[in-house]
């Protein structure tokens, strides 16, 4: 493994981490972004277009745990169209969906529960029984973050 390909993937988990904080700081959430992007810029050295794409998700989902909807779309945009360009694992394009649902919460809800379905539709393809749990206990999330129930 490079060095790049370390920095990234202990990056990426980094940011994991700091997205299971319940209660960051200020200051968490701006290492947050930084660590994101940061992994994102080393997949992009040195990794393939599958990270490259993983990591555009990664920036997507944490700007909209932040409530920045802009950035949000524009980073799952990213992914989407590096999951319909190329094809990666069972479950990339539904996560890619999911990101585009998680990003227009609070923007447009229509628009959030068209990628919802599209998320929950292409998720059924899963052939990995936790790939496609995982992806519907994140479904589950926004479908609640939507109707509030």
């Amino acid at each position: 493994m490079t060095d790049h390909q370390q920095l990234a993937a202990d990056l990426f988990n980094h940011t994991w981490t700091l997205l299971d904080i319940e209660e960051r700081t200020k200051e968490q959430d701006e290492e947050m972004v930084q660590a994101a992007h940061a992994s994102r810029y080393h997949w992009g050295i040195a990794g393939t277009e599958k990270n490259n794409a993983r990591g555009e998700w990664q920036i997507a989902r944490v700007y909209a745990t932040l409530h920045r909807p802009d950035s949000a779309i524009h980073h799952a945009t990213l992914c989407l169209e590096a999951c319909q360009k190329e094809e990666f694992d069972d479950w990339d394009l539904p996560f890619a969906y999911e990101g585009l649902a998680r990003a227009y919460i609070g923007v447009d809800t229509e628009r959030a529960k068209e990628y919802l379905q599209m998320a929950r539709e292409l998720g059924s393809k899963i052939d990995k029984n936790g790939d496609r749990d995982w992806l519907y206990t994140n479904l589950d999330e926004i479908e609640v973050l939507i109707h509030g129930t």
